[in-house]
C-alpha cells in the first residue's frame, strides 16, 4: 500500500502481546520525504490498521514539540517498541535512536504556571464530586479526575505521563504502591460512588505543590481573543 516507504514499524497491543479480538494494528510508516504527517485508517487482511505516516523530520518535530510538551510519549513509544518489517534497516535504527534519546530526556519540565493550572483544575473537579447529585453526574466528572490526578502525579515529578488505558500501567511502573492506591480509589468511585478515597488521593498528590488552589488563581486571556471592528 505504501510502496515507496522506507520503514514499516508494527506497534501497539499486537507487539506488546495484549491483543484482544477487537485490537487494531498500529503501523508507523516512514518515507524519505513526505509532504506532511498524516494518520490513515484502513482494513488489511481483516485487521483494522491505524497508520501513522511520517518522514524523519515530521517524526522529530512531533517527538520534541508534541510528545515532550504534552508529556505523553505516544509516538516516540510506538517507534521504540515497534518491530520493523520485513527486517531492520539503517533508517529504522536512526529513528529508533532518536525516539530513545527523546524518551531518555523526559518531557519538558513543568514550570510554576503549569503546576498551578493543574492544581486549579483538580481542585475544581474535586469540588464537583464532593456532593454529586447522582451517579450519572459523578461518573463523567470522576473520569476527568482520573487523568488529571495521574497526570499531575507524573508531570510534577518530571516523568512521562499517560492517557486512557495506559494510565494504570504507567503509574505501576513509576510507583507500585501509589498505582495500587490509585486503582482502588477510582474503583470505589466508579463502582460504588464512594469518592472519599479519590478526594484523599488528590490531596496527597497536590500537597507537595501547595494543595488545592482557588484563592489567588488568575490567568490572562490572549489579546487576540477579541473580534475586530467591522
Amino acid at each position: 500500500m505504501f510502496p515507496s516507504a522506507r520503514v514499516f514499524l508494527l506497534a501497539g497491543s499486537v507487539v506488546r502481546g495484549e491483543t484482544t479480538r477487537y485490537s487494531d494494528i498500529d503501523l508507523v510508516v516512514v518515507f524519505e520525504c513526505f509532504e506532511h504527517a498524516k494518520r490513515q485508517s484502513f482494513t488489511f487482511a481483516d485487521w483494522p490498521v491505524e497508520a501513522f505516516i511520517h518522514d524523519p523530520k515530521t517524526l522529530e518535530h512531533l517527538f520534541k514539540e508534541a510528545d515532550r510538551r504534552m508529556g505523553v510519549p505516544s509516538l516516540a513509544t510506538m517507534v521504540r517498541e515497534g518491530i520493523e518489517v520485513p527486517r531492520p534497516s539503517e533508517c529504522g535504527n536512526m529513528i529508533r535512536t532518536l525516539a530513545n534519546r527523546v524518551l531518555g530526556a523526559g518531557p519538558i519540565p513543568w514550570g510554576q504556571s503549569e503546576r498551578d493550572d493543574s492544581r486549579y483544575a483538580i481542585s475544581d473537579i474535586v469540588g464537583d464530586i464532593r456532593a454529586p447529585r447522582s451517579p450519572d453526574e459523578l461518573r463523567p466528572v470522576a473520569s476527568k479526575l482520573h487523568f488529571a490526578v495521574a497526570n499531575h502525579f507524573c508531570r510534577s515529578r518530571d516523568q512521562w505521563s499517560a492517557k486512557g488505558k495506559r494510565i494504570p500501567g504507567r503509574l505501576m511502573a513509576l510507583d507500585p504502591e501509589f498505582g495500587n492506591r490509585f486503582t482502588d480509589a477510582f474503583e470505589a468511585a466508579f463502582a460504588r460512588s464512594d469518592v472519599a478515597a479519590v478526594i484523599e488521593l488528590a490531596e496527597v498528590v497536590l500537597e507537595p505543590d501547595g494543595g488545592f488552589l482557588f484563592d489567588g488563581y488568575d490567568r490572562d486571556a490572549p489579546c487576540s481573543w477579541r473580534m475586530s471592528d467591522p
